[in-house]
């Protein structure tokens, strides 16, 4: 009789053993935690360029109180004014090779023979006011002057509005008479020196759009480590045995 209960016993310890070890089977294990997202991708707009393929470093002349950048065609007398005029447009037939700018040329020359008594007036009175202002030896400023004064107009990357208003200025001049001519240029060197005015105030732009990209977009600058004197690499000089 003990050896059936016995046996009975050990049947259901069995059975329980069976039972739990099946129970512990169902249990799945936890799923791993998602990938963290993604970061979002930064769209790195192109770096700003300067305007007309300018220098990254061009001197931009300052503007005074009035608002009015400093320039070699501002604060001049008409004489100067007269021939500054003359030397745009000398740089225009120069350097306006486009074929739609080509009746730059041919208008100058029109031009040079039309007013070529103006013309010559206008240059002894320049040289006349340079003389009052420095003396017998005027020519020296009075060259340094006039040197800015086609730098000035022959800056590259203003060369084709440049030359767009120089032919503006020519049809103009071709209705103008002798006794006209220095009228006609007070009003006309503005509308030249309109193409430098516009293209610094670009130039000015392009600076701010650079800075505030390179203040949201550009790497930060490499650490430099420096070295212990008399490190490695440093070749440090030994003293002479």
């Amino acid at each position: 009789m003990s050896g059936r209960i016995l046996g009975r016993l050990q049947i259901a310890t069995a059975m329980g053993l069976v039972v739990l070890v099946a129970g512990c089977g169902d249990k799945t294990p936890p799923a791993p935690p998602p990938p963290p997202p993604r970061p979002l991708a930064i769209m790195v707009p192109p770096r700003p360029v300067p305007p007309g393929g300018a220098a990254p470093n061009l001197l931009v002349p300052p503007v005074d109180a009035s608002g009015l950048r400093y320039s070699v065609n501002r604060n001049i007398t008409p004489a100067q004014t007269v021939w500054n005029l003359r030397s745009a447009w000398n740089v225009a037939a120069l350097n306006c090779h486009d074929p739609r700018h080509a009746d730059v040329l041919v208008n100058y020359r029109t031009f040079l023979k039309t007013h070529a008594k103006g013309l010559t007036k206008a240059n002894r009175t320049v040289d006349a006011e340079f003389k009052a202002k420095y003396g017998s030896r005027f020519i020296a400023p009075r060259e340094k002057y006039m040197t800015e004064v086609y730098n000035h107009f022959a800056l590259p990357p203003t060369m084709n509005e440049f030359c767009t208003a120089v032919q503006a200025v020519g049809r103009d001049a071709m209705a103008v008479k002798p006794a006209e001519l220095e009228a006609f240029s007070v009003r006309s060197l503005p509308n030249v020196e309109v193409v430098f005015d516009d293209f610094y105030r670009k130039y000015e732009k392009y600076r701010m759009e650079l800075a505030d990209w390179q203040r949201k977009y550009a790497p930060p600058p490499t650490p430099i480590t420096m070295s212990q004197p008399g490190g490695a690499g440093q070749g440090a000089a030994q003293p002479a045995s």
